[in-house]
């Protein structure tokens, strides 16, 4: 399906969602898999996880561990829900980072009391999978966004998880446009920087340290925070950043 210049997982939420409501795709039914949706929508992982990570806030789809994601409700509830047109502009991106310093400074904490040898090794991999990811000359973002869904995971609370599969995914991809702007050795070493941040959470988590783990997650999402607003005062706008992200897919 060829889709419209512009926001591409709004474009497949609503296309998700006109199936649903009617009947492509029946209540209790399992969705295409991710595989699947990017053939179909010609879109990278992380526009498929954005789109899902919307219909799953506004409870019409539901994930089964393990097993796919499910349709739930045929309607869209009036409640917490935060679409891609409420975080356009660049001011909105550095207030939704607020909200995941909020929720994943604590989630750092419970993870180094909670982890498991398990949750130690995926967080562990990510690190790797992050700096494979560098070296190639990807964005990373994929890659990013594994480190922060392994440390909600590692909570051993679904609700973490849920949200940060929500907030995160919304947030992330869009906060690195100022990469785009940078040589090739400036990306690197500001991709870096994020790895190296990362590391010093898990090792944090490792020794079971939940005050240093929430220390050094707070540093790794200010240091985004403060990355964010330094294009703000710059003079660049949302649109300039939607249009770098598009680019990257």
């Amino acid at each position: 399906m060829e889709l419209r210049r512009g926001n591409l997982a709004e474009q497949i939420v609503e296309v998700m969602r006109r199936r649903i409501q009617d009947g492509e795709y029946a209540l209790g039914s399992k969705l295409p898999t991710e595989q699947e949706l990017i053939g179909e929508f010609g879109v990278s992982r992380t526009v498929i996880r954005e789109a899902i990570a919307n219909l799953k806030a506004g409870s019409m789809v539901t994930t089964r561990q393990g097993v796919g994601v499910f349709v739930q409700s045929a309607s869209l509830p009036q409640g917490f829900v935060i679409t891609p047109k409420d975080i356009d502009a660049l001011s909105d991106k550095i207030a939704l980072l607020d909200l995941r310093i909020a929720l994943e400074v604590e989630g750092a904490g419970l993870a180094a009391a909670r982890r498991s040898d398990q949750a130690l090794a995926n967080i562990e991999r990510s690190l790797e999978v992050m700096r494979e990811a560098i070296a190639a000359g990807s964005d990373a973002i994929e890659a990013d966004l594994d480190f922060h869904r392994s440390v909600a995971a590692a909570t051993n609370n679904v609700h973490f998880s849920n949200l940060f599969g929500y907030i995160g995914t919304l947030s992330v991809p869009r906060a690195r446009f100022k990469t785009y702007g940078l040589s090739q050795d400036e990306r690197i070493a500001y991709l870096n920087k994020v790895n190296e941040e990362h590391a010093a959470v898990f090792l944090a988590i490792q020794a079971g340290d939940s005050e240093n783990a929430r220390s050094a997650m707070r540093l790794h999402l200010v240091n985004s925070k403060q990355r964010l607003m330094r294009e703000l005062e710059s003079g660049k706008t949302g649109d300039e950043g939607s249009r770098a992200s598009a680019s990257s897919r």
